[in-house]
């Protein structure tokens, strides 16, 4: 405050305060023996009641009140006044029950005291905003905890209710209170109401009949209304709102739980998730509230990101300003709260995009808005620059928020229109002048207004830019087909006319008023991007027939105008990947990962899907849930391995050990779940122990966007132990059997969601004519004494990915026994020839471009590693190490047995044709042939393949497996 200007403003004022403090310190001796000295604190005390009718009136209302401020430490004072409300409603010394006047007269006084020594702090700049928001919203907590342990003590007492600890009434009540908005978030204004919702748990048993639990809790209720706001000569504690409840004006004031729960999960609003992002609970039951929160996080956070909650939340927004009349921004008469620019704009850009993001990024899901923008900069959905501007200007809106607060305690959030109010305001926030105040707050809130805009208001753009856009009719507009030709489309009638089909809402995605009116607004931006493409004519009839399949299209439209750099990648996956247009347009939601800021710059290591996995995955309570959402995670993440794939961001060689952790990681989340399902079932079998073993590309790390899983599953159990020990109890094979079936379903019955894997379990010992789970010592037997050679080089690409780690361990142990093993060179070399001349028989290459299975692609380099892998104890050559990929295996085995030459081309082989493989796979699920390849397919493949064109890459592929197919007839001694 600046206390020169002030005493000049405030001169008749400023006499009236200094009489009334004289006054007061007539009872109070602190008080007179501050008048009679020339402290500093003297004036600020002065001026701040100048400013501040509200604080005045306390001042003389209380007795004692100036003096508790200014003796003692702040925080321990206020401490004490939090302590005194949260116990007003226990026996007093003598075992006397307080009154529930006694309580409402103990809860008013100190929340008056709170209140009067918070704002003293805030105006001499000791608490900041967020000092004194905590403090109010710990004393909302107490004072309602307190409240609703006086009402349920009282209850008790007259028999409405039976108790289980009269020393804590709240504990095990199944009476939970949720804190709501600021009050949820901590954040109280300085006269703020609380909001508040009220459910009940009916088996809780507190209530003897069942049946009056609603009137009972309903009656609490209103007793609870009229604790907390009724003013009495001690003034209120906060006006108390409990209409966010479900459905008010037809609801009670309490609901039962399940009533809650299958409300919000049929008829929830956008607007009802975005409130319960700060929801916390602060009163009642504790330990219930946090449970219901957690039943309610799939109906806040999403599965899906759901962005057409975007426009929802801004049509929210609109509605308030033009209720509210703020179609500007301005000074005088400026809502801060509401009006342009002001707290609500940071508020709803922070909670839209935790409601987009938060279902798959748990940590996101945060109260307060200063934590929220903290997270969504971790998470790269905003820079730092943004996080800290809009810190900054919430944190000063805040301020400006209390100081019109603190003039009289009135709930408003409304900036005086005169001239005289408005410098009290300025001066109260330590500016010299309204000018000074002026200039800085329509700078807060234009910037604010940037940055809330950026988000919400995309302006389409094209239709200024190149000319008309026309659907409408039956007829060809003129000017639009120019247009059309300009931007790149061969044949622009017939553009125009399937462009129509999408207007006329002849798809299901284009039915209803509000996906057609999104998609008329993408248009000029989708057609400028698919006009930017080779071939714009294939690319938009491609996006057509992906059209013509989506269910809906609101939340795509909305998700593509929201975002229209995605939308040059939706044009690279019509134009060259119609395997990924297929997926998005079977499970459109595979798109919403691309929403994620870091997708191009994070690697999908183990630990990132690791984490992903876990967030996404840890909400689910039962097993079909938890197998619907591994569905989903994984089709997502493969699907985003893959655009990452598609754009460059990672190689083929990372993109396969992605695609292998991601299968690792939901193998193993399945197998656990399965086991989980056995235990209910069957129980456990004493002594039991499971594995998963990886075999091929999974166990090499070496997965493609398309690949099935090899697994073989082994188990073991104490011999001791007839049967498992549940209610259905099952013989060790039946036990073991079932689990391998389980998770054989788990992973490859097709649902709803989608197929997990195609599980392939051929390799297990004796195959098919086998049974489908191995126990260890049949493994071992198996392996040592009855495998072909086939099956040992199969062996050597073994893998242990899941299971009871000493049971992993004895896996591992035999694997590297077997393959430690001496053998006939000779007999080894022949087998090798005549299996690679048996695939050459009945699996003769569809063409050049099948890398698998031509002379000298990745099945003669996968037996040169697999081949020296098992004579490598006989040569001398270094021993197996168990996952390698063959790349790997090449590089510790082959370099010494092949000549330094030959050695670089198969190495620079096993780099092209995985290159090439994993695109390929991706994009399409045919063989590859350019002449009748998508248009952008080829362009792909050859920036794969670093050749400038696909004639170039044709040669290359031919040179390089002739090299390969050399390599192969020199060390394992064939012929071609």
């Amino acid at each position: 405050m600046q206390p020169g200007v002030i005493r000049a403003y405030t001169q008749a004022e400023l006499k009236s305060v200094l009489s009334t403090l004289k006054d007061i310190g007539k009872n109070e001796p602190a008080v007179a023996e501050l008048l009679a000295s020339e402290e500093p604190l003297k004036d600020f005390i002065a001026y701040a009641l100048t400013l501040s009718p509200y604080l005045r009136d306390a001042a003389v209302a209380d007795e004692g009140l100036l003096t508790l401020a200014m003796s003692g430490g702040l925080e321990t004072t206020l401490g004490r006044l939090v302590e005194d409300a949260r116990t007003c409603w226990k026996p007093n010394d003598d075992g006397a029950v307080p009154s529930e006047a006694e309580v409402m007269t103990r809860l008013r006084v100190a929340k008056r005291r709170l209140s009067f020594i918070a704002a003293l702090a805030d105006l001499a700049r000791i608490f900041t905003a967020r000092d004194t928001t905590r403090w109010l919203s710990d004393m909302a907590d107490a004072s309602l905890a307190a409240a609703i342990d006086h009402l349920l003590l009282a209850n008790h007492h007259s028999g409405k209710l039976k108790l289980t600890n009269l020393e804590a009434p709240s504990e095990g009540s199944g009476l939970l209170v949720l804190g709501m908005g600021k009050l949820g978030a901590q954040e109280l204004n300085y006269s703020s109401d609380i909001d508040a919702v009220v459910f009940f748990e009916p088996t809780a048993g507190i209530v003897p009949d069942p049946l009056d639990a609603l009137e009972t809790f309903g009656r609490m209720m209103r007793r609870l209304i009229r604790i907390m706001q009724e003013r009495t000569a001690d003034g209120y504690v906060f006006r108390t709102d409990l209409r966010l409840r479900p459905d008010p004006g037809s609801t009670p004031l309490a609901i039962p739980v399940e009533a809650a729960l299958t409300y919000y999960e049929g008829r929830g609003q956008n607007w009802e998730r975005a409130a319960y992002i700060k929801a916390r609970p602060v009163a009642g039951d504790i330990k219930a509230g946090e449970n219901f929160l957690r039943e309610l996080t799939p109906f806040v956070f999403r599965k899906y990101l759901d962005y057409a909650a975007i426009a929802d939340i801004h049509s929210i927004k609109r509605q308030i300003h033009a209720h509210k009349g703020h179609g500007a921004i301005a000074v005088k008469g400026h809502n801060v709260k509401l009006g342009r620019g002001g707290i609500r704009e940071i508020e709803f850009f922070a909670q839209t995009q935790q409601l987009i993001a938060g279902g798959r990024m748990a940590p996101l899901r945060v109260r307060s808005t200063q934590q929220a923008l903290s997270a969504l900069t971790e998470a790269k959905w905003i820079d730092a620059e943004t996080r800290d501007s809009l810190t900054d200007a919430y944190w000063f809106l805040r301020e400006v928020e209390h100081r019109i607060q603190m003039v009289r305690d009135e709930q408003t959030h409304i900036l005086p229109d005169t001239e005289t109010e408005l410098k009290r305001i300025a001066f109260m926030l330590g500016f010299a002048d309204t000018k000074a105040f002026s200039e800085q707050l329509e700078s807060v809130l234009r910037l604010v207004e940037r940055k809330y805009s950026a988000l919400f208001e995309q302006e389409t753009k094209l239709s200024g830019e190149s000319g008309n856009l026309v659907f409408t009719g039956q007829k060809d507009d003129p000017d639009t087909l120019k247009t059309l030709a300009r931007l790149g489309f061969e044949r622009p009638e017939d553009m125009s006319r399937v462009i129509r089909t999408w207007h006329n809402g002849r798809y299901r995605a284009t039915q209803s008023v509000e996906a057609r009116e999104r998609l008329t607004e993408l248009t000029p931006d989708l057609l400028k991007a698919f006009g930017e493409s080779k071939r714009a004519d294939e690319a938009l009839l491609r996006f057509d027939n992906f059209l013509s399949g989506l269910p809906a299209g609101i939340q795509l439209f909305s998700l593509l105008g929201n975002n229209p750099a995605l939308l040059s990648l939706l044009v690279t996956i019509m134009s060259s990947a119609p395997r990924l247009a297929e997926i998005i347009a079977a499970r459109p939601h595979v798109f919403d990962g691309m929403l994620d800021p870091g997708l191009m710059t994070d690697i999908p290591t183990r630990d990132y899907l690791s984490q992903r996995m876990d967030g996404f995955v840890s909400p689910a309570r039962h097993y079909e849930d938890i197998l619907d959402r591994l569905r989903i995670f994984a089709a997502e993440q493969r699907f985003l391995i893959g655009v990452r794939l598609l754009t460059g961001a990672i190689s083929g060689e990372v993109a396969a050990r992605a695609f292998t952790h991601l299968a690792d990681l939901v193998i193993e989340a399945s197998l656990n779940a399965v086991l989980a399902e056995m235990d209910v079932a069957h129980g456990k079998y004493p002594g039991g122990r499971v594995a998963v073993m990886g075999m091929g590309k999974l166990g090499s790390f070496e997965l493609t966007a398309g690949s099935d899983v090899d697994l073989i599953l082994l188990y073991d159990y104490d011999d001791a132990v007839e049967e498992s020990d549940g209610a259905k109890p099952l013989d060790a094979v039946r036990y073991f059997t079932r689990v391998t079936q389980r998770l054989i379903s788990a992973l490859s019955a097709p649902t709803a969601e989608g197929v997990l894997y195609e599980v392939d379990m051929r390799l297990r010992p004796s195959g098919n004519k086998g049974p489908v789970a191995t126990r260890i010592s049949t493994f071992e037997k198996y392996q040592r004494e009855e495998a072909w050679t086939w099956e040992h080089l199969a062996l050597s690409r073994a893998r242990l990915i899941c299971g009871d780690p000493s049971l992993m361990a004895d896996a591992k142990g035999i694997i590297a026994s077997v393959l430690s093993q001496k053998r006939d060179v000779a007999k080894i070399a022949a087998d090798v020839q005549d299996m690679r001349n048996l695939i050459g028989k009945e699996k003769p290459p569809a063409n050049i471009w099948d890398f698998k299975l031509i002379p000298g692609g990745l099945v003669d380099l996968e037996f040169i590693a697999q081949y020296l892998t098992l004579v490598a104890p006989s040569r001398g050559l270094p021993p197996h190490v168990a996952g390698e990929s063959t790349s790997d295996v090449l590089k510790r085995v082959a370099s010494g047995t092949m000549e330094s030459q030959a050695y670089d081309e198969c190495m620079a082989a096993m780099h092209l044709f995985t290159e090439l493989s994993q695109i390929i796979r991706l994009c399409i699920d045919s063989d590859f042939e350019p002449k009748e390849a998508p248009a952008g397919l080829n362009d792909l493949v050859c920036r794969a393949g670093d050749c400038p064109d696909i004639g170039t890459l044709e040669g290359e592929v031919k040179r390089l497996s002739k090299t390969v197919r050399k390599a192969f007839t020199s060390v394992v001694g064939g012929k071609d």
